[in-house]
Order: structure tokens, then sequence, then C-alpha cells
């Protein structure tokens, strides 16, 4: 299911929520992207996946993402890893902390959209809960706390330590 299927541009309707199946935070991410242009992205999640990555390069590699950062659990830090290459291809900082958020935020200078979702970056068929808003005020308090996120956090790829 496309994201426009359940959802209403961004301009026209300030915060929306889906409960069902079918969304994916990725193509959640290149619906956003679509309408904002070329952004910054910070995700965090639990867990990830080798087909996550490779769409989210594909946004890369289409330069719609300016710069990104990922935030993964400690728990599933084995599975992470194994994914360091493509991590690295695709963010420009790679940390694992305490997490079991999913969250994805993405900035433009004229725009702020802020995701809160019960998925992983994989593809299950479960229900899951997206919540999609362009308050600001909602993505400032979560880019603070993920900030905070890193500062206990330890960060795993070729940019070096923090």
């Amino acid at each position: 299911m496309k994201p426009e299927e359940k959802f209403l541009p961004l301009n026209e309707r300030y915060s929306q929520v889906y409960l069902g199946r079918g969304i994916h935070t990725l193509g959640l991410i290149g619906w956003i992207l679509a309408q904002t242009g070329p952004a910054d992205v910070i995700v965090t999640t639990f867990s990830t996946s080798i087909e996550f990555l490779s769409g989210f390069f594909n946004l890369r590699k289409k330069k719609l993402i300016r710069s990104a950062t990922m935030v993964a659990d400690l728990k599933a830090s084995q599975k992470t890893m194994r994914l360091n290459a493509l991590l690295s291809s695709c963010f420009e900082n790679v940390f694992l902390a305490e997490n079991h958020s999913k969250v994805v935020l993405i900035a433009t200078d004229d725009m702020k959209v802020s995701v809160i979702s019960s998925q992983n970056n994989t593809y299950g068929g479960r229900i899951e809960c997206t919540f999609v808003t362009t308050d600001t005020s909602i993505y400032d308090n979560i880019y603070a706390d993920i900030g905070k996120m890193i500062e206990k956090s330890h960060k795993i790829n070729k940019n070096g330590d923090k």
C-alpha cells in the first residue's frame, strides 16, 4: 500500500494517523521526501533490515537525503553490525543505544516532519500504528530527546568515535 492511499499531503493536514497493515517506514520516508525535497533525516529503530537499507541507499542516490543519522538498539547490535557496511553507505552517523523507539525526523529549511511508528525498519505483515505530523514543537522535542540518547550511545560506523 502506498502512503498516499491513507495519508493526505503534508500541507493539507497538520497531523495524521493510520492503524493498519501495509504502510512501511521506507515508503513513508520516500513519500515525505517527495513533498519536502532534499532533507536531513534521523531514524531510530529497534531493528533494521537489508531491504530498508537498500531502499534508503536508493533515496540517497537520488539526492533526496542531505544527511542521515540512525540510532539502533544495543540488543539488536549483532544483526546491526552485520549490516555495518551498508549502514555506513546510508548514514553518516550510526549509534547503538538502549532504544526501542521507532521515529523518523525529516527536516528542510522550510519544514519539519515527525513520524512516530510502532514499526521497525523491517517488512512484516502486522498491524502497525503510524503518526505523522508537521508540528514543529513535536519535532523539536523528539530531536532534543534523541540528542540525549545519542550522548549515552556508542558510535559504530566509519566516521570515528563520538
